[in-house]
């Protein structure tokens, strides 16, 4: 009987740790598809702080096709809002790197070292939801020689390595960390995508955990996951480094 109580016991969820730090949301009003006024910035920024969060490694879009931006640019666009927090007394560390989209041009900045990275030399990239990119691993590895560490973000919304698991197994074998967002285990995308999230989870192949937040609803879906048993279960088969940056 005891024995059979301690099975039970064994298998209960246990209490997530707090995760303080955030590494990927578009909170730079203007700059992207994330907030679009300083106001709007602030909101969200509050919403983080409600929920235990002390640090935020905002990550604006380098997209060559539709968000041209620069370091320069996205370095401007943090102090304009550090400096507004400062002015409201909102105490909360704010850092900015970027979600680099792998094209021709990231890789040239790649090549001139002119790369925002968070944390140990964290690159953070996306490639296309719908089609693999061509010469990935030659990307991969080039990356790496620059001195950098390929974070890919949101590796559950690929659809086309659905099929194909392999695919995540290879790019971690390549040394790639992997970023799944929060929202991903609720309902807040699509069902195939909750399911590759709890896929890539139950795998241990999660290394950071990510709000992907670019408007308040994202805050509230965030908020919402974390109250899951789905949540808790991520660190039983992950090693999660948020807390570590």
């Amino acid at each position: 009987m005891i024995n059979i109580f301690k099975n039970i016991f064994s298998s209960a969820p246990q209490e997530p740790p707090l995760i303080k730090t955030d590494l990927h949301s578009h909170l730079i009003p203007g700059i992207d598809d994330g907030s679009k006024s300083m106001d709007e910035s602030i909101e969200m920024i509050e919403m983080f702080a409600a929920q235990g969060y002390t640090k935020l490694i905002t990550t604006p879009h380098i997209m060559s096709h539709r968000y041209p931006n620069t370091s320069t640019a996205i370095k401007e666009g943090l102090q304009a809002l550090q400096a507004e927090l400062r002015v409201r007394n909102i105490a909360i560390e704010i850092e900015a790197a970027s979600e680099y989209y792998l094209d021709e041009t990231v890789m040239a900045l790649v090549d001139k070292r002119d790369i925002l990275t968070f944390g140990d030399n964290y690159m953070l990239f996306e490639m296309s939801y719908v089609q693999p990119l061509l010469m990935l691993e030659e990307m991969l590895f080039e990356i790496k020689v620059a001195g950098y560490k390929p974070v890919l973000a949101h590796p559950e919304r690929y659809i086309y390595m659905y099929e194909e698991f392999g695919k995540y197994e290879r790019l971690k074998e390549k040394g790639v960390l992997m970023q799944v967002n929060i929202p991903s285990f609720g309902s807040h995308y699509s069902k195939s995508i909750q399911q590759m999230a709890k896929k890539l989870s139950e795998a241990g192949m999660i290394d950071f955990l990510g709000s992907d937040a670019h408007k308040t609803p994202h805050l509230k879906a965030l908020e919402h996951v974390k109250t899951q048993t789905v949540y808790s279960r991520i660190f039983e088969h992950n090693t999660i480094l948020n807390n570590t940056l």
